[in-house]
């Protein structure tokens, strides 16, 4: 009976050394990625995860949120690695302590899209300040995320600039994603801005046009993150920094470079230096 009961307590405390060797092992298999629905609804992760996961080995879980919601899952430690669009909001996010080795990743723009018919008349304008008086006086509705985006913050400093916005019915804040808002504002026939990517993906769907592109305040760069791993040493750090070197490598650029909607591309890597 003493020998089984040892044999037994040497196979329990086998069991436990075996079983708290493997539970990190498969932890640091996962990475947890908050992101923007940019990069989610235009398509782009589908290519460029696939081809992260294969050569890394490990497996990305993805959060696609506005940028203000992705940053904050990333200051609680919710994430481990963070892909947004605010560089105002990446700053202070950096400031604050809560990342590490932030990195340019890419850029695109944003554009305004809205209804053929186009009653506010802003069809071919490159100045976004001017379009936006024009939907104020035209009183054209105008379809906001209203979710704290990326592109959320970029539309209100635009609308600051202006000094007024629409009231009332006229301005509908949303608080969806861009996929969302472009399917609203095709229905109700209104205006919205948004970045080039998603637009690509939903044009056939909602038949808006883009009228207002090509100013240069409507630039949209993207920056990646790490969570801080002295404020949570429990993230997957060296999974976070994996990706963080892979997406800024010139594997990870030519993915970028390489995706395109309806033969355009729509993302250009940042080249480090420029």
């Amino acid at each position: 009976m003493k020998a089984l009961f040892k044999r037994l307590t040497v196979l329990a405390a086998m069991a436990c050394t075996f079983g708290a060797g493997i539970a990190p092992a498969q932890a640091q298999g996962v990475l947890k990625l908050s992101t923007t629905t940019s990069t989610d609804n235009s398509g782009l992760l589908k290519v460029l995860l696939p081809a992260f996961e294969a050569q890394s080995g490990l497996k990305v879980q993805v959060i696609s949120v506005g940028t203000g919601k992705a940053l904050e899952l990333a200051k609680n430690g919710d994430v481990d690695v963070t892909l947004v669009h605010a560089r105002a909001a990446e700053d202070q996010f950096m400031a604050e302590g809560h990342g590490v080795n932030r990195r340019d990743v890419m850029y695109n723009d944003f554009i305004i899209v809205g209804p053929v018919a186009d009653p506010a008349g802003l069809k071919g304008s490159h100045d976004v300040a001017q379009a936006l008086k024009k939907i104020l006086a035209a009183k054209a509705k105008f379809i906001s995320r209203g979710d704290n985006s990326g592109t959320d913050q970029m539309e209100k400093a635009y609308w600051k600039d202006v000094g007024s916005r629409p009231a009332g019915p006229l301005y509908l804040s949303a608080g969806l994603g861009m996929g969302e808002v472009l399917t609203m504002a095709a229905e109700l026939q209104a205006y919205t801005l948004t970045d080039r990517a998603t637009y690509a993906a939903y044009r056939a769907r909602t038949g808006l046009a883009i009228l207002v592109e090509g100013d240069p305040k409507m630039f949209n760069p993207y920056g990646i993150i790490a969570v801080n791993p002295k404020k949570y040493p429990g993230i997957n750090y060296q999974g976070a920094m994996r990706l963080i070197d892979w997406i800024t490598s010139d594997d990870g650029r030519k993915k970028i470079a390489g995706f395109k909607v309806e033969g355009q591309q729509m993302f250009f890597p940042t080249v480090e230096g420029k």
